[in-house]
């Protein structure tokens, strides 16, 4: 079957209830000012992997599919074939992990943890080689300063960590549950290189609202001051500190001081059933993500080494000096919980990071086999962010001390208006599957 959309949303449409054998999707890439420009351009494509119409796919591009609809409406006859071979079975993720030791004796058990992800399709030049070589390579610049003495050795361990994207720090997070007692703060770099061909903007991104923590501003401290830098020697030809490299651009940085966006393994860190507080180093938009165009060409390594270096003394300075320590917020004020508005919940523990991995879905899984309809909440379209945000955070906020009503007021101050009972709803949903439990 040829469809417009990823194959996972057109899963169960087209093999479970119109019986195709498989599907050839042209979905263009995500909507962004340049979607449906380049009609070349693939984009990678996902299947539902727990569904149980299992099936195959592929994807071609906007215009090879353009191409297929006009032929198949002028009523041809198109005959693909295809030899797949595919299925399910246990696995193991082996992922690469390394450390600087920190010096104080009791500090160096603290941990200041760079993470990346290793894990996407190729080519993958920016989503994410890019973050992997440059976790990496602050690794090296600050192993070789401190080895020469040229800075001295932090009184936290410094640790770097190559997983696969989000459930492979899931499942790290979990097999090895020292480590969430060690990190303190994480680093983490999610397509960072994109040049001026990608149409990257880059961003220093905060975090939730459930999590409040300074850490992010040591990281924009540094930005703000690159961001000068580079905008003085792109308007004049001088600066102190120009960061460029020999082949690459001269463009300013202009770094985006910007606000908490889910999609990488940060949000994993910032769980609260982690809460560990993150730094978020990423581009968006980039008119090549996801598809066979993400590719070497289109990286700036001016920006590489700009970044590294953002990375690197950011790590330093929390392993250095003292990490701020993050506390619950204050309940938002707001108006008096009446009736289910004064129900509290809090998180069960033996569930640890958020409920969603890239092929699996814990809540729609759970919520499905008991029956359950979809709560409301999920398809919540606020002004800045969906259903998904308010979900998370309202996880997090779920810490059997705030009432729902108070998590609906920190929702509603952190992404906008949504009534209590779509909260209330969503709360009970996950009680019902094992996921909070209420407090009497």
């Amino acid at each position: 079957m040829l469809v417009a959309h990823q194959p996972s949303s057109a899963q169960e449409l087209a093999i479970g209830r119109f019986g195709a054998v498989g599907m050839v999707s042209y979905a263009p890439n995500q909507t962004t000012a340049w979607s449906g420009e380049n009609l070349e351009q693939v984009r990678w494509g996902h299947l539902d992997s727990f569904s149980p119409h299992k099936t195959f796919a592929f994807m071609v591009p906007l215009g090879a599919g353009n191409t297929y609809k006009s032929r198949l409406a002028a009523g041809e006859t198109i005959r693909l074939h295809a030899s797949v071979q595919a299925g399910q079975h246990p696995g193991n993720y082996d992922i690469v992990t390394a450390v600087i030791p920190g010096a104080d004796p009791i500090l160096r058990d603290e941990e200041i943890a760079f993470s990346c992800h290793l894990d996407h399709q190729k080519p993958g030049a920016n989503d994410n080689a890019s973050g992997c070589v440059t976790i990496l390579e602050a690794g090296r610049t600050l192993q070789a300063l401190i080895g020469s003495g040229k800075l001295t050795r932090p009184a936290r361990t410094i640790r770097f960590v190559w997983p696969p994207e989000v459930e492979g720090t899931t499942t790290l997070l979990n097999a090895r549950p020292e480590f969430a007692r060690r990190i303190k703060a994480v680093i983490h770099m999610d397509m960072v290189g994109g040049g001026r061909q990608t149409q990257a903007v880059f961003h220093v991104t905060r975090g939730p609202a459930s999590l409040p923590s300074s850490v992010q501003d040591i990281a924009w401290s540094f930005a703000s001051w690159v961001n000068a830098q580079t905008y003085r020697y792109a308007a004049t030809g001088k600066s102190d500190f120009p960061l460029i490299a020999a082949s690459g651009g001269k463009e300013p940085l202009r770094a985006e001081d910007s606000p908490f966006e889910m999609g990488s393994d940060h949000e994993v860190y910032q769980d609260a059933s982690f809460g560990i507080p993150a730094i978020y180093f990423n581009d968006y938009p980039d008119r090549y993500i996801h598809t066979n165009l993400d590719r070497a060409e289109n990286i700036d390594s001016t920006k590489l080494q700009r970044v590294a270096f953002l990375g690197a003394a950011s790590g330093y300075a929390l392993a250095r000096g003292g990490v701020p320590h993050s506390a619950s917020p204050a309940a938002a004020p707001g108006p008096a919980g009446a009736g289910d508005g004064l129900l509290v919940f809090r998180r069960v523990s033996k569930l640890r990071g958020p409920l969603s991995v890239f092929g699996y879905d814990y809540f729609d899984d759970h919520a499905k086999q008991a029956g359950l309809p979809r709560p409301k909440l999920l398809d919540v379209e606020g002004p800045r962010v969906g259903g998904g945000y308010y979900a998370y955070e309202a996880r997090n906020f779920a810490d059997g001390h705030r009432t729902a009503q108070q998590i609906t007021n920190e929702l509603c101050a952190e992404f906008g208006e949504v009534p209590v009972a779509m909260v209330v709803e969503y709360l009970k949903a996950l009680e019902a599957i094992g996921v909070v439990e209420r407090v009497r």
